[in-house]
């Protein structure tokens, strides 16, 4: 009995791809070079034209992205002009995204630099007109009720975030997380109506006070630090806590042992940003605090000034002429970008020097 044969197997039919140039491929400086001559000649028309500069960024993005990709197709073939394109993309949106915060420093420098003199660090308001005067009085209270507002909100916020996740477990830690969650998002100038409701209640009506106005920022402080100390805390690795507890060592003492150690240049550095957060916040201080011409280092007695507030009242009330509250306002914004650049270094510092060593 004969067997039947089976009929060979064919296999599927593979795409055709396409050929791969083996051309030469073009030079890495390529699209820097042209996105580079591009980002001149617009630089150029407007300088002479006055075009708008986010029109010239974004022609230069575009007509540049189009260019790369049209050469790379012709030269290096289709897949590779894809890569470029997606390249093209990233680099333009980076290109995009710089634009404002370049066009807010060069305007804030350019125009604050009128008024950097040492008469604007070591006067006040008082008497002061037209020309002439200083912040000396608004930096002061600013460090002063800044100061206040750490000391309130960095304890309460670090021992919340170590509740949360150390020893949170249940009903209480769910709405406890709710509530820090709502909190992260209230505008600002309800966190500044709620410290005025609340100290109306004990001094009366029309209490305006440096205490108020850190009592405003803490409501804001608090939920940023928080949350931000509570995943620092998260990343310790759990056998850290595993390996303290199989030696018996209590849980208290492998949080403030082990735990606290491991995340201090985290947590260092979600205290720093949380307070350059908070600093320049103008609405609360606005309501709480108010604002006066003197140098007033009290926070519990009468109005104190503030940078924000200066720099808003020298803005909408600059006096005649006003060009000089106008120059006095820029100046007090840069030394208020100025004041949250350093505390940015600051956290990188510590998060440097802190962070555990990983090297043997």
């Amino acid at each position: 009995m004969s067997t039947p044969t089976r009929a060979p197997e064919t296999s599927p039919a593979l795409p055709e791809l396409e050929p791969t140039r083996v051309g030469r491929p073009l030079s890495r400086w390529f699209t820097p070079a042209v996105f580079g001559a591009l980002l001149v000649v617009g630089v150029v028309l407007q300088l002479v034209a006055g075009l708008n500069t986010v029109l010239v960024v974004l022609s230069v993005a575009i007509v540049g992205t189009l260019v790369v990709v049209a050469a790379s197709r012709a030269v290096e073939g289709r897949r590779k002009a894809t890569d470029r394109f997606v390249t093209c993309l990233v680099y333009g949106a980076f290109l995009l995204a710089m634009v404002p915060l370049v066009s807010l420093v060069y305007e804030v420098i350019s125009k604050g630099l009128a008024r950097l003199d040492g008469e604007f660090f070591n006067s006040s308001m008082v008497g002061i007109v037209g020309p002439g005067g200083g912040a000396y009085h608004a930096i002061l209270g600013t460090l002063i009720i800044t100061g206040i507002t750490a000391v309130m909100s960095v304890p309460v916020g670090l021992l919340t975030a170590i509740y949360l996740v150390e020893y949170g477990r249940g009903p209480l830690a769910r709405w406890i997380t709710f509530l820090v969650d709502v909190m992260t998002g209230i505008p600002s100038i309800v966190s500044g109506l709620f410290a005025y409701a609340l100290f109306v209640i004990f001094f009366g009506p029309g209490v305006r006070m440096g205490f108020a106005g850190a009592v405003a920022l803490s409501v804001l402080m608090i939920p940023v630090i928080v949350r931000s100390s509570e995943e620092v805390l998260k990343l310790v690795p759990n056998e850290l806590r595993e390996a303290s507890y199989a030696l018996g060592v209590p849980k208290w003492r492998t949080v403030v042992k082990v735990v606290l150690p491991t995340a201090l240049a985290g947590l260092g550095t979600a205290v720093t940003l949380a307070i350059a957060r908070v600093i320049g916040e103008t609405a609360p201080l606005l309501v709480t605090v108010g604002i006066t011409n003197a140098t007033n280092l009290d926070p519990f007695d009468g109005r104190m000034a503030t940078l924000p507030v200066y720099a808003y009242y020298q803005l909408t009330q600059p006096g005649v002429p006003p060009e000089y509250g106008i120059n006095r306002a820029w100046t007090a914004a840069m030394v208020l970008i100025v004041i949250v650049l350093v505390l940015n270094l600051i956290a990188r510092l510590i998060s440097r020097i802190f962070s555990p060593k990983t090297g043997r």
